[in-house]
């Protein structure tokens, strides 16, 4: 009758044992997990790093050509008049992700953009640049989309694309009075901010009352101009928008690192104590059966 009961004593924790062991075992590999997340966001992060830095760099003069490109529009005053209503509007974002709010922000500002126009009686059109602001538009306003650009985002953004896009654009056969370039400016690693810069069509350009205080201008170079123009913009907001998602996702790294290592260091906790839990179970479990065995 003893033994029936030392024997009783001995196996009933075993079950406890088998749980603490899971436990540990469930712990470990969520450490691993974590770890291998923590060396991918890592990589990425100087990754990213190296990216901005070409970025900011390619950006200064970028901006050079984009307020030399609005110049003319600035001192001219030109608008496009109140009987046109025609408005395109082109979103530039990327295809790539992991980097915060960038292409929310962008997808947001357009979404207001069009309401606001559309109670105004305008007619809106979209083109988007990089496929993120596609997939945010597309269930709720894929009928004001007039182009759509991939493959953006991937390699550092060229003139050449630009002038790619534009001149897309210029052969969709839509004949815009004037629009709205959205995208993100940078201004700070750690800050940017989502703008816009206007754009307008030929007619609207060529029809302006203020170029009148001007010496006449040919009509192809007028209209060289305002296509040169275009590309100019698009280039510069490319270069913008480029450097703000650069320092976007290094950002979004370094704070995906830091929080890896803070559930490392929790999760080890957890582990240790675990640990040192099983083995103090263990230890009352072999006095107790000492014990019962006097």
């Amino acid at each position: 009758m003893f033994a029936r009961g030392a024997a009783v004593v001995l196996v009933q924790p075993q079950w406890g044992q088998v749980r603490n062991m899971a436990t540990l075992k469930d712990i470990t590999r969520r450490l691993k997990s974590i770890k291998n997340i923590q060396k991918i966001t890592k990589s990425m992060k100087m990754v990213s790093a190296a990216k901005y830095a070409r970025a900011e760099r390619e950006l200064k003069p970028a901006r050079v050509y984009g307020t030399g490109a609005l110049s003319l529009y600035e001192k001219a005053e030109i608008k496009a008049p109140e009987d046109k209503k025609k408005h395109l509007l082109i979103g530039v974002s990327s295809d790539r992700g992991l980097c915060g709010a960038i292409h929310t922000s962008i997808a947001k500002t357009l979404k207001n953009e069009i309401t606001n126009l559309s109670n105004a009686g305008k007619e809106v059109m979209v083109v988007g640049v990089g496929d993120k602001i596609r997939g945010l538009l597309q269930r709720t306003h894929g009928n004001y989309f007039l182009l759509t650009f991939k493959e953006v985002g991937r390699r550092p953004p060229s003139f050449g694309d630009a002038s790619a896009i534009a001149l897309e654009l210029l052969n969709s056969g839509y004949e815009f009075d004037e629009g709205s370039v959205i995208y993100n400016r940078f201004r700070s690693v750690i800050s940017y901010k989502t703008d816009e810069k206007p754009i307008f069509s030929f007619e609207t350009v060529a029809g302006s009352e203020s170029l009148s205080i001007y010496d006449d201008i040919d009509a192809d170079v007028l209209r060289n101009y305002q296509e040169f123009t275009l590309a100019n913009i698009l280039y510069y907001s490319l270069k913008e928008s480029t450097t703000s998602e650069q320092s976007a996702r290094m950002t979004a790294m370094d704070n995906a690192s830091k929080n890896a290592s803070e559930m490392i260091d929790k999760l080890t906790l957890t582990f240790n104590r675990t640990r040192q839990a099983v083995i103090t179970k263990e230890l009352i479990e072999i006095i107790s059966g000492a014990a019962a065995l006097d």
